[in-house]
């Protein structure tokens, strides 16, 4: 293989087969120190949002994307795209349903699809979502991460996405459904798609925002709109409502603080899900500098896995 790009303006460079490499290496090769400088280089300059696409399998995620990128292209937008796949038992690898239903022209170098198998997570995200979500911001304007179809309380997405955007499918539950879903609590903008079905998705919008008066405690209810990727109808008001609260969070350096936070919280889990709770209270100490957070795991991961061993052939 290639050898990775040394820098932000190499990754650029190379385009779509560079970028390609890059999340290949995240896969195989995610303490090598280049990967990570490259990521904490990535991380410090941020181009574009990352939009969290999330709702329940049939709601029409992936023909939303796919409409989405559509006008995002029209509008002069970049965009990358993360299909979060359901895994296959036997290679482990993502079965691909979501990236197949995403048309785009191979050509166009503004649009980029990545699937990912979500393995054994199931928060609608996989393990390298964030890292390469970090990478896809620094190149493009929008990154929309499409999660897998989630139930009620997974709220992973959070942890990834600058703006958290939930699909409501019509006909789906009243109110009182909508209440329960502890993913409610997460998004920025809901929308309820296929709103070609009328009075029954106009009758699913009011039921989200009948929960949403109940469930949001700041007051400040995340917008509700309806759109039909089938029509087209409310798919560019949905994505100037997208752009106009992505500007407004960016300027109140909302998305600085949140993106801070998300670095932390993904180091943490990286680090307790390869050295367990005992081992990240034992390292967290050396995690002083968050904007760094990929260089610090990958330089901690050999001597964490060596001390490990020794432990455990001692038993």
């Amino acid at each position: 293989m290639k050898p990775l790009p040394g820098d932000l303006s190499a990754l650029a460079a190379g385009g779509k087969a560079a970028l390609a490499r890059v999340l290949s290496a995240l896969e195989s090769a995610p303490e090598d120190p280049t990967l990570a400088a490259l990521l904490d280089a990535a991380a410090a300059a941020p181009k574009g949002v990352v939009l969290g696409l999330t709702g329940p399998p049939g709601v029409g995620k992936s023909t939303l994307t796919n409409a989405f990128i559509a006008r995002m292209r029209v509008r002069g937008e970049t965009v990358a795209v993360i299909a979060v796949d359901p895994s296959s038992r036997r290679s482990g690898g993502a079965l691909l349903g979501d990236r197949t239903r995403i048309e785009t022209d191979p050509e166009d170098t503004g649009v980029f699809v990545r699937s990912m198998a979500a393995r054994r997570r199931l928060g609608g995200l996989a393990d390298l979502t964030f890292p390469a979500a970090v990478l896809m911001r620094a190149l493009f304007d929008r990154v929309i991460v499409e999660t897998v179809g989630v139930g009620q309380s997974e709220t992973e997405i959070a942890d990834c996405a600058d703006l958290v955007v939930f699909c409501a499918q019509p006909g789906s539950g009243d109110a009182l459904q909508f209440m329960k879903a502890g993913v409610m609590e997460v998004p920025d903008v809901v929308l309820v798609t296929k709103g070609d079905m009328g009075p029954v998705a106009r009758r699913a919008a009011a039921d989200v925002r009948g929960a949403l008066s109940l469930s949001v405690e700041d007051g400040v209810l995340p917008s509700v709109a309806i759109v039909s990727s089938q029509t087209g109808e409310g798919l560019d008001a949905a994505l100037d409502l997208i752009s106009d609260l992505a500007n407004t969070r960016a300027a109140s350096g909302d998305f600085n603080r949140k993106r801070q936070a998300q670095a932390r919280s993904w180091a943490e889990s990286r680090l307790v899900e390869s050295y367990g709770i005992v081992g990240l209270a034992a390292i967290q100490s050396q995690l002083t500098c968050i904007d760094e957070s990929f260089t610090a795991i990958a330089r901690l991961a050999t001597p964490a896995r060596e001390a490990i061993q020794r432990i455990v052939k001692n038993l």
